[in-house]
């Protein structure tokens, strides 16, 4: 088994995932849904992570596994459109399969990355969807494609609709209009056949703070929930304040959903060092997360903390979009956010837990599971 190699990159805001193997891992008699298991919190998610940039199937079981036993009960899958659907109609489960089935097999619930924005961009879409636009055209299409997905896998309860929209309406406002209407359109049909799941807009919630916006949101608010990621960095991607500061945050998450319950969906503390980083402030910043929530419970859907392990800094740096225009396109960001994103892990590349792993095993026993 190890001899077989699963390319998986995954980011912030980033769906990307590549396969270099085939393996079914659910298989039809395996759809019927498992027994609850009470020990596990699904309201509190990791986003799963082997250090390996090229892990093999053992390597990633093994991650999963490992973040199962923290009492976990849930995880982010980020699928691309146009590698789960290169033409239409006819789907590449390949890689969704194992992912699932992972998921599936710890008993986890999973929170859907599937976005039309994603940052600064429209997309990315398949070959096939010519001219895409935010029109009904596109919107049958997504509709088409998310219920498709969201039959095959009962295990997601959440769908991430557009991703860290602020980013993307901020050099776009005039599409506003356009993407609410596009969005309740999307969220009524699916609504009508999978009243279970649960549809939203994810925020940066660093941005937010870092551009003094108080009313994207507001705008953009639409569906069951509102979800935010939090980096906790200023407009350099560098750790410039303490955990405690960084911490006071939280609150306009809240404040800023006008009553709509709220969501995190990656929110870390980066350890490197070239961006302020150090191990004990990730572990009191982690405190600082679970207190928060603990207090808010009943106005959260779900926490989930980004991420398991570190990887290589190269790995991160070439996975960020460095083309003409984005905001990579200054070497120094794009340097921090490598950095950044890569160091945010609880245990190291060479598989050594940092203080905030067991911290983040106290964490989840500490909340309760409501």
């Amino acid at each position: 088994m190890n001899k077989k190699i699963i390319s998986v990159a995954i980011g912030i805001a980033v769906a990307i995932i590549a396969v270099t193997m085939i393996f079914v891992v659910l298989q039809p008699q395996q759809l019927t849904p498992p027994p609850l298991q009470t020990a596990h919190n699904p309201k509190l998610g990791l986003v799963v992570m082997p250090p390996t940039q090229r892990p093999t199937l053992e390597e990633i079981q093994n991650s999963y596994s490992q973040a199962a036993s923290t009492g976990i009960g849930r995880s982010n899958v980020y699928l691309s459109w146009p590698n789960i659907e290169p033409t239409q109609g006819k789907y590449n489960w390949s890689t969704s399969d194992i992912l699932m089935g992972l998921n599936r097999e710890q008993n986890l619930n999973v929170t859907l990355y599937f976005s039309v924005i994603n940052n600064r961009v429209f997309g990315p879409f398949p070959d096939w969807i010519e001219k895409p636009q935010l029109d009904q055209k596109l919107e049958n299409k997504t509709i088409a494609t998310l219920d498709t997905i969201l039959s095959r896998y009962y295990i997601v309860d959440y769908v991430i609709i557009g991703g860290n929209v602020y980013a993307y309406f901020k050099e776009h406002p005039e599409e506003i209009p356009k993407y609410v209407d596009f969005f309740n359109g999307v969220y009524n049909k699916l609504k009508e056949k999978h009243p279970n799941v649960k549809f939203g807009n994810w925020f940066s919630l660093n941005d937010i703070v870092n551009h003094y916006d108080n009313d994207t949101v507001s705008k953009l608010n639409q569906g069951d929930f509102v979800a935010y990621s939090y980096a906790p960095v200023d407009l350099l991607y560098y750790q410039s304040k303490s955990p405690d500061e960084e911490g006071k945050n939280l609150q306009k998450m809240i404040d800023l959903a006008n009553g709509k319950k709220i969501a995190l969906i990656e929110v870390g503390w980066s350890t490197n060092k070239s961006v302020n980083g150090i191990e004990e402030d990730q572990v009191k910043f982690m405190k600082n997360v679970y207190d928060f929530y603990r207090k808010n419970q009943s106005q959260f859907e779900f926490l989930t903390w980004y991420r398991q392990y570190d990887r290589p800094v190269d790995t991160c740096y070439n996975s960020l979009n460095q083309e003409s225009g984005s905001m990579f396109g200054n070497e120094f960001v794009l340097n921090n956010t490598a950095s950044y994103l890569c160091g945010t892990g609880l245990i190291d590349t060479d598989k050594n837990p940092k203080p905030a792993w067991d911290e983040f095993k106290r964490q989840i026993e500490l909340s309760s599971n409501s």
